[in-house]
């Protein structure tokens, strides 16, 4: 009988997992599933504004953790197999050959270790709102410049 497990937590307790065997216990390849870009830390209102842009399209979420911030992107490895496997292993990127698993989605939701976690614009324009008094003026300076010119 073959078992798929999501995380770490939901192996029965008699499997050990090693840095040798976890990509193999990992069946839904989450790594994979995936890319991410450091950002600039956002600092004004138009760097935040910026940041709504993002997250208004499909599958985009921004994230800040102790690295920093960053963009993500929920689109599978067009290489990712049905099983799991990379289908072209052997000739796979070299980030995909020097990516570790000692810390990895397999472990644990990645979400939990986020100072911030942004996957709508519905949650960031709520933030934003709090962090900036003025925060609806930002369009208001914008269009005054425009009408000066």
């Amino acid at each position: 009988m073959a078992f798929e497990f999501f995380t770490i937590k939901d192996l029965p307790k008699n499997i050990k997992v090693t840095p040798e065997n976890k990509c193999t216990l990992c069946k839904h390849s989450i790594c994979c599933t995936y890319v991410t870009q450091q950002l600039e830390t956002p600092r004004s209102m138009m760097d935040y504004d910026y940041l709504l842009w993002l997250v208004s399209h499909r599958n985009v979420s921004v994230f800040q953790d102790d690295d920093g911030w960053f963009l993500s992107a929920a689109n599978p490895c067009l290489h990712l197999q049905p099983d799991g496997g990379c289908g072209i292993y052997e000739k796979r990127p070299q980030i995909c050959r020097e990516h570790s698993n000692d810390c990895c989605e397999f472990d644990g939701p990645a979400e939990e270790d986020y100072k911030k976690y942004f996957d709508s614009y519905e949650s960031l324009d709520k933030y934003c709102r709090k962090k900036f008094k003025k925060w609806d003026k930002r369009f208001k300076k914008r269009e005054k410049k425009g009408n000066e010119k």
